[in-house]
């Protein structure tokens, strides 16, 4: 069985770990980072629910399904450093429509692999109406998700599983322009990922890019009492992953390259915010005939106290 043709939960999370960032009312993409801090001494709370629907996998037709929770804190040390842990909860499905034991369906669900990371501003300039922030990002990801579970058919298949047993290290760069009407956000971010039991998912390399534009009120001299607002979002992801290794030796049909583009809305109040978006493909270049995604709903809050 290739080692592509099942959901990998590590790949997931690296694209829901990072979506910590913000202040109140200030907007912030709901598919990667943004560089505006956590005010210092403030807590920041996060959930996020992703549903993952992919399908193909050439003559092995297969329906893969992800349901992910994934639960973010976060605390501002200082102004400039905020620090992060995130604790993702999986239930993976996968369904082999033709195979040599015909329709198969196997699950598995569970804690994953839990990820601590760190943000410092490098660069502040703020003026009128706006800032402009630079950000470096760095983490670990720990094996604390399970990397053996099995079903009634035996031990489940690696990227089925809730965990990967690896120690990961993840860094990037995370640029954000804000304006009172808009606001940019740009991130470029590289995941390596360690080996566990002769195997070793393919590192990753995520380039991202976030519009937010404030379309209620259409101006600010609209608003009366307590400031909400609403925002149009639309997201591009680029992601490139290297191929898979097994057994000291390299999975032809793994990892490829794949570009998403994900509209949504946002609603900014005072102290919370409620998000939504889909990720669609536009572009897909897989190693092989490797299964490739269809839709990618994510949903959720965050709350400041």
């Amino acid at each position: 069985m290739r080692s592509d043709g099942y959901p990998m939960g590590r790949s997931l999370l690296v694209s829901v770990l990072l979506l910590s960032g913000g202040n109140p009312a200030l907007a912030a993409p709901n598919t990667s980072n943004t560089a505006l801090p956590v005010a210092e001494g403030q807590y920041l709370w996060r959930e996020q629910l992703v549903l993952r629907e992919r399908s193909g996998g050439g003559t092995m037709d297969r329906e893969v399904s992800i349901r992910a929770l994934v639960s973010v804190l976060g605390y501002g040390v200082t102004s400039k450093l905020a620090l992060f842990g995130a604790v993702p909860y999986f239930y993976n499905k996968a369904l082999d429509v033709t195979s040599s034991m015909g329709r198969v369906e196997r699950d598995t669900r569970g804690m994953g692999d839990v990820s601590v990371f760190g943000r410092y501003t490098i660069l502040q300039d703020d003026f009128t109406g706006g800032t402009l922030r630079i950000a470096p990002v760095f983490g670990v990801t720990a094996p604390t998700g399970e990397d053996n579970d099995r079903d009634s058919l035996g031990e489940l298949p690696r990227p089925l599983q809730t965990g990967d047993g690896a120690w990961d290290a993840f860094g990037g760069l995370v640029v954000t322009y804000q304006t009172l009407q808009y606001q940019l956000d740009a991130q470029l971010l590289y995941h390596e990922n360690g080996r566990h039991d002769g195997f070793a998912r393919g590192d990753e390399m995520h380039f991202d890019a976030s519009l937010q534009y404030r379309i209620w009120p259409p101006r600010m001299n609209d608003l009366a009492g307590t400031p909400d607002f609403v925002y149009a979002l639309f997201e591009s992801n680029l992601i490139h992953r290297e191929r898979d290794e097994i057994g000291g030796a390299t999975r032809t049909e793994s990892g490829g390259t794949q570009w998403l583009l994900a509209p949504g809305l946002q609603y900014v109040n005072r102290r919370w915010i409620v998000e939504g978006t889909v990720q669609l493909p536009v572009a897909e270049a897989p190693n092989g005939a490797a299964i490739q995604d269809d839709y990618i709903v994510r949903v959720g809050f965050r709350r400041n106290f």
